[in-house]
């Protein structure tokens, strides 16, 4: 009886029961001192408490410590716990994609020859400043003389400056284009013609990484020189012995069409608003009131129009339901049409931290302007894009005497590193006080700036692609239509292959094939992470920013949806042609 008591008396000591919320430790609570268990070197075994007293003790822990666990598990307590994690981890997401600001610059701004820079390069480099950050020390903005260049040396890079020598050349001219496949170029197709007056052959010879171009006396010949021959003149790597001829009658468009799918007189850029303070993507996408002065930027670019019944190049903007915004800023500038992306005129969401309604355009574009309004540098990579390559960034300065006055407009340009230098020059210092010189600069400067982040790895890697399925394309078009001209039994079944039929009817075709690999940009998958169908299903990547552009309209591939977060826009085809209306 006495051992019995000794055990009994052990029982109302305390016990500790921790539940895991989150990954936190809940902290005791004060009904969970009702009951602990003994210390293993105070308790003595129970073998000597008597089967019911030992049920009784059992029911009694069970009831306590399931009278614990609901106290512990309160609805409010948990829903609070799951509310903050998920707040917590959507923080988290959101703040590894976005540029963290240098502590030391939002206490202290830094300055450099007495002026604070425009844009300063990102912790990681990758990018290019031009004027570099060093070139400021020795500015004096408002006493030099020198505000500009010449106009006159305000050249437009090409895109291809060999596109059209097929049009100009050989489109009045009699000629033969001959195709083949090499076991180590692929596909080939070469146009020869016999400018008769100079005794001249011009050649075209087509690969998968460019098109050569030539032009050979005949002199040089015995007589006159086959295909094989002409090919290997070109390019010595050529290994086929025989080209097959090409007699289909409507050969030419198609091979205009190859040529100059690159070529094109629509462009399209963001303009980004940065305020005093501002030092973050978000901060920056989330301004929605313009102000005077910047309304006086946008009317230097451009004019401003309603988007409802715009009939003009759009740039992916819906002109028909007011989706995109009420208005925006387009402009002609030297037989080119340019439509702007501005971030203040894009549909604001709230409760959007990231502004995917904005960023779906604006993380689409390859070139972007940053105006900004005070003195917070902008940093290169501070924009979550795998598209924009190439940042122009502007700050309106102030007169010495008047704070109010205008003394003209400074200029920085930002690129990657892969991205080549691109003119026309910036002035020495970089400030523009004639507002029609400086709208004159900044077009040139877009254009060519999106012409030469084409020749950045990324660009070109895709459009070597682009360029070896079009091309593969066009011969295997050419050469079943030969054999349907020709009476080929195998090739009868062709579609529009009756009578003169244009090859661009029906369900198939060169031409119907090259417009939806221009319009719908879905050739990026395995690079980029774009959704794709594998054996009809749909497979998805995690989204986080940017999402791939779909087909504007029938008349226009320009378009985007809404972009996602490290994961690239597929429309890699249509922004190479220079976002092209078909």
């Amino acid at each position: 009886m006495d051992e019995e008591k000794r055990n009994i008396k052990l029982l109302p000591r305390k016990t500790s029961v921790t539940l895991e919320t989150c990954g936190r430790a809940e902290p005791d609570l004060s009904t969970r001192d009702v009951l602990a268990l003994p210390a293993a070197r105070d308790a003595k075994p129970f073998c000597s408490v008597s089967s019911n007293q030992r049920a009784c003790f059992f029911f009694y822990l069970s009831a306590v410590r399931l009278f614990l666990l609901c106290l512990s598990l309160r609805p409010t307590a948990v829903d609070y716990r799951l509310q903050s994690c998920s707040r917590s981890s959507k923080s988290c997401r959101i703040d590894e994609q976005r540029c963290v600001f240098p502590p030391p610059l939002k206490t202290q701004l830094l300055k450099i020859g007495g002026e604070v820079p425009l844009v300063l390069p990102p912790k990681l480099g990758g990018y290019w400043l031009d004027p570099p950050l060093d070139k400021l020390v020795d500015m004096s903005p408002c006493t030099s003389p020198q505000h500009g260049l010449d106009p006159a040396c305000y050249d437009i890079l090409e895109r291809d400056s060999d596109a059209k020598i097929y049009r100009e050349f050989f489109g009045s001219l009699y000629h033969h284009t001959f195709i083949a496949v090499d076991a180590s170029l692929g596909p080939l197709v070469l146009s020869v013609c016999l400018e008769g007056e100079a005794q001249r052959i011009r050649v075209i010879l087509r690969m998968m990484e460019c098109s050569l171009h030539g032009v050979f006396s005949l002199s040089l010949f015995h007589n006159v020189p086959s295909a094989v021959e002409l090919a290997k003149r070109l390019c010595e790597n050529v290994t086929v012995t025989r080209f097959e001829a090409v007699s289909y009658l409507k050969a030419p468009e198609l091979i205009i069409a190859f040529d100059e799918h690159r070529v094109s007189s629509n462009f399209k850029f963001g303009i980004l608003l940065q305020k005093e303070g501002q030092f973050t993507e978000e901060d920056i996408l989330s301004n929605t009131e313009e102000t005077q002065e910047f309304q006086e930027f946008l009317s230097i670019l451009g004019e401003t129009v309603k988007l409802q019944g715009f009939t003009g190049f759009r740039g992916g903007l819906d002109v028909s339901h007011g989706q995109t915004g009420d208005d925006a800023v387009v402009t002609s500038f030297q037989g080119r049409h340019i439509m702007f992306h501005v971030a203040t005129k894009l549909p604001f969401t709230e409760g959007d931290p990231q502004q995917l309604q904005r960023k779906r355009h604006i993380g689409n574009d390859i070139v972007a302007l940053v105006y900004q309004e005070g003195k917070t540098p902008f940093i290169s990579d501070i924009i979550s894009s795998h598209f924009l390559h190439c940042f122009l960034v502007v700050r309106k300065i102030r007169g010495e005497q008047d704070q109010r006055a205008s003394g003209g407009y400074q200029v920085c340009v930002t690129a990657r590193d892969d991205v080549p230098p691109f003119g026309p020059v910036l002035p020495d210092p970089p400030i523009f006080t004639d507002s029609s010189l400086l709208r004159q600069f900044l077009l040139t400067k877009l254009i060519n700036a999106e012409i030469s982040c084409y020749k950045a790895e990324r660009f070109s890697r895709l459009e070597l692609r682009t360029r070896s399925s079009l091309l593969e394309g066009l011969q295997n078009e050419l050469s079943a239509r030969s054999q349907c001209m020709l009476g080929d039994p195998s090739s009868m079944t062709l579609p529009s292959c009756d009578g003169l039929r244009g090859v661009s009817e029906g369900s198939g075709g060169f031409i119907e094939n090259f417009k939806r690999a221009i319009r719908v940009r879905s050739h990026s998958f395995d690079t980029l992470g774009v959704p794709k169908k594998i054996g009809g299903i749909v497979s998805h990547r995690p989204k986080t920013a940017y999402a791939e552009k779909d087909d504007e309209s029938e008349k226009n591939p320009d378009s985007t949806v809404p972009v996602v977060e490290n994961s690239e826009s597929a429309n890699i085809e249509n922004q190479q042609c220079s976002h092209e209306e078909s």
